[in-house]
């Protein structure tokens, strides 16, 4: 293959990425058991059985749900009793109930966990883990936080809520109200230990009169027939990782730059029954945050159906067009880390090909920069929804 300067870039940036997670990986060891809670001990038949994800529990008598494939659509992915959601990370996700509206209610739930060790006194942990609103949610509330703690919460059975101060919120947490539907927040930050915590748990940990709420309309298009006076939030893909000296937590949005958009495009692809190899693999889209690389579960699921299809058409050359927005582009040019978005996507998207045993040889990289508006953007799409659907790598078959 002839090595033009965008390749010799790319291979670059890959073999770069995979030594820093050689030389890294005990740094980035995540302490968190089952993070994305798709090992399960027994297969759930109904709500309240988060005691089936390994090294996951309730601490008090409401217990959370876990989602999974399951022929109960009350508790199936994507879509079950709460409304519809894509995991995060992997296949599963849990639930708990936040917040409920007076005392009508639902109790809150929580989901705790035993870390795989305990935490060394002054060293600094990154901490996240992601809320989605479920479509059922009359209600939405801010307050969603993490605790850790040197021994694990319990209520003896008691349904009575768990008010203690989170370790960690949003770092916009006093002003976000997490509406987001259909989307994941991340939740994110250092977290300085005192040592020997063990025990992570997750949740609404502030009293109902100091937790902001909003009333959420229904969305005409959603499953869901009648909305539940709650604020019923999914939650996953959860990590404690130590940090080196220096070493910053790679958020989403971090503190002093909220400006910039958290929001990553999903798309559904519906194929009519003839169609052919290549409009399987032209069909699909990758979508990504701003600023941001890592690949969504979404995201993974369509390379793999990519990956088949090159794999039984070996005549097929893939192009991979990576694009970004005009505020990565303005944003680069003071700031490295937002500069060639197109290339960074394009990098990781090889990365993981190559993985799955696609040859570099078929792959053909064609940065697109934000010069190629994607055709879908509507006139009633908002700025932040039209920029996240520029934020995209795309595909061509070549022969």
């Amino acid at each position: 293959m002839k090595l033009t300067t965008n390749t010799i870039k790319l291979i670059s940036t890959i073999t770069f990425s995979v030594l820093s997670v050689i030389s890294f990986s005990q740094n980035e060891e995540n302490l968190v058991v089952n993070p994305s809670f798709e090992a399960i001990g027994k297969k759930p038949k109904k709500l309240g059985s988060i005691e089936n994800a390994t090294g996951w529990k309730s601490p008090t008598g409401a217990k959370a749900d876990l989602f999974t494939d399951s022929k109960n659509t009350a508790i199936a992915v994507p879509a079950n009793v709460y409304g519809k959601e894509e995991a995060r990370e992997g296949e599963n996700y849990v639930g708990i109930v936040a917040y409920s509206y007076k005392d009508t209610k639902k109790p809150r739930s929580y989901v705790m966990s035993k870390l795989e060790s305990p935490l060394k006194k002054g060293m600094r942990y990154c901490v996240k883990f992601n809320v989605s609103l479920a479509e059922a949610s009359r209600y939405a509330v801010n307050n969603i936080g993490a605790i850790l703690s040197k021994k694990e919460f319990g209520t003896g059975g008691s349904k009575a809520p768990i008010i203690s101060e989170p370790s960690l919120l949003h770092f916009d947490n006093y002003q976000k109200i997490m509406t987001a539907r259909y989307n994941w927040t991340e939740v994110c930050g250092v977290v300085q230990a005192q040592g020997g915590e063990k025990w992570i748990t997750l949740g609404n940990f502030i009293s109902d009169g100091n937790t902001k709420y909003t009333k959420m309309k229904k969305d005409p298009k959603s499953r869901v027939a009648i909305l539940k006076s709650a604020a019923y939030y999914y939650l996953d893909d959860v990590s404690v990782k130590l940090l080196k000296k220096g070493e910053s937590c790679d958020c989403q949005a971090d503190e002093g730059g909220s400006e910039y958009s958290t929001t990553i495009y999903q798309k559904s692809v519906n194929l009519n029954a003839d169609a052919t190899a290549e409009d399987r693999i032209e069909a699909q889209e990758l979508f990504f945050a701003f600023g941001k690389s890592k690949l969504t579960s979404a995201g993974k699921s369509a390379l793999n159906i990519i990956t088949e299809t090159l794999k039984s058409n070996p005549g097929f050359k893939l192009q991979i067009n990576g694009h970004n927005n005009m505020m990565e582009d303005n944003v680069g040019v003071d700031n490295d880390y937002y500069a060639d978005m197109d290339n960074k996507r394009i990098g990781v998207v090889m990365k993981y090909l190559m993985e799955k045993g696609v040859s570099e040889g078929r792959m053909i990289a064609a940065q697109k920069g934000s010069n190629k508006p994607n055709i879908e953007i509507q006139e009633e799409d908002n700025d932040d929804l039209k920029m996240a659907k520029n934020r995209r790598v795309t595909f061509i078959v070549r022969q």
